[in-house]
């Protein structure tokens, strides 16, 4: 099974290319679309959506994600395996988050051109190289045959919680659709605590630490651990990131109260 997940929209005929190369390299390959509309050129979104997804596929899932504004320059395309499958994109964040959480074995470089489209355009690595590689992964190709073994990917600011002490500091992933504010802190790193202290560029919260979002009244503000294992500060029925002129990217510093 491979998955895909880019900027790529569906207006242009983009993902359909990336198929048809996977497809022609390996027929019987499963292809599943997580999503085409994360935000133009925003990293950080698309590897918060494909970290929610990637756990819920089986065993041995390829995922290729590409969010790939220096597509072209000197970074480095690579394939990450983990304890529970594969992940080929650009060197540039968007796969880490999802591979840390599965627990990463083995980072590889791209370089082994047969593996690649004979062309490889300098604009869409998507098509040209992770669609072939994808697709090879997926055939059971050995990943340490697609080049040489690294251990310097890029592991970005949002992949990572500082902590000191009782404070944990963090950032924004992601914003949904209901202006749930979903953080970088994990189930794991959170302390066990009824309530907790939050500062956020804006604004000083005490608030719950509960299990839903309808714990508190409409309008109160809760935080919880949401359906994808991260720490979301919430408003129960209203927008917390328009209330509290939150966005993607913002630091967070977390306390007991």
């Amino acid at each position: 099974m491979i998955t895909l997940t880019s900027d790529f929209g569906l207006k242009d005929q983009y993902v359909a290319e990336m198929k048809g190369v996977i497809l022609t390299i390996n027929p019987n390959a499963t292809i599943i679309d997580i999503t085409h509309n994360v935000e133009k050129f925003n990293i950080r979104m698309g590897a918060f959506i494909l970290a929610s997804a990637a756990p819920y596929f089986p065993q041995g899932t390829v995922h290729l994600a590409v969010v790939d504004p220096s597509v072209g320059t000197d970074r480095c395309s690579i394939l990450v395996q983990t304890k529970q499958g594969f992940f080929v994109g650009p060197d540039n964040g968007i796969l880490m988050l999802a591979a840390k959480n599965q627990g990463v074995e083995h980072i590889y470089e791209l370089t082994k051109t047969n593996f690649m489209l004979p062309q490889v355009s300098s604009t869409f690595h998507g098509r040209d190289i992770f669609a072939p590689v994808a697709a090879y992964v997926d055939k059971c190709r050995n990943a340490s045959e697609f080049g040489p073994e690294i251990d310097n990917a890029v592991r970005p600011e949002f992949a990572s919680v500082k902590s000191s002490d009782d404070i944990l500091i963090g950032e924004i992933l992601h914003v949904d659709d209901f202006g749930n504010i979903i953080t970088n802190i994990s189930q794991k790193e959170m302390l066990q605590t009824k309530t907790i202290n939050v500062k956020l560029p804006n604004v000083f919260l005490n608030v719950v630490f509960g299990k839903t979002y309808a714990q508190t009244k409409p309008g109160e503000a809760v935080a919880l651990i949401g359906s994808h294992g991260f720490l979301e500060i919430a408003l129960n029925q209203m927008s917390a990131a328009e209330k509290f002129c939150a966005s993607a990217g913002d630091k967070i510093e977390v306390t007991p109260a």
